[in-house]
């Protein structure tokens, strides 16, 4: 019975972690055919390369603009076909978490979140620029957040505890 009691009275002092999006948004659209409309009657295979960033900016406590930024160029030889970049934001608010967790979810679950509206915004931008739709696969970004974590604490080179990789820097690079 006691330790029962203890045991609600200890539940009850840790805070519940929460993650909410508060409001998604696309902060930025751009489509670009530079070499239109020649590149249209060129022959070839498409090269298509995807780059990934993330900004977040603190708001209140607890609460960030988290914005992903999804830029797919795409070249036929040594001409670009098309440059579309979508800058996809959400205002997250994530509480109850430490300070590594909720570093963690910023770089893995709010990009996580917002990546389908950015990869919808791709493909509609690219089949409306005249090409065959463009559909990006999915992205690990749980795995890229690992890596990372790796990277920093191998570059610490065992001189204390490693720095927490920043929130500016998510890039990806190949073909999508």
């Amino acid at each position: 019975m006691a330790e029962e009691k203890n045991q609600e009275i200890a539940e009850e002092e840790q805070p519940q972690a929460q993650f909410q999006l508060q409001k998604l948004y696309m902060k930025d659209l751009s489509f670009e055919l530079p070499n239109a409309p020649q590149i249209f009657q060129e022959d070839g295979q498409i090269e298509i390369k995807m780059n990934l960033a993330q900004r977040v900016e603190n708001l209140a406590e607890d609460v960030q603009e988290v914005v992903l930024t999804v830029t797919v160029t795409a070249s036929l030889g040594e001409k670009t076909a098309y440059l579309a970049e979508v800058q996809q934001a959400g205002i997250f608010a994530i509480t109850g978490l430490n300070e590594q967790a909720a570093h963690a979810a910023t770089n893995t679950l709010c990009p996580h979140t917002l990546f389908p509206y950015a990869r919808r915004a791709i493909t509609d931008m690219v089949a409306d620029g005249g090409f065959p739709p463009l559909v990006l696969q999915p992205i690990n970004f749980e795995q890229i957040y690992a890596q990372r974590l790796q990277q920093a604490q191998e570059q610490s080179n065992g001189e204390g505890d490693p720095e927490v990789p920043g929130e500016v820097d998510l890039e990806v690079q190949g073909n999508a």
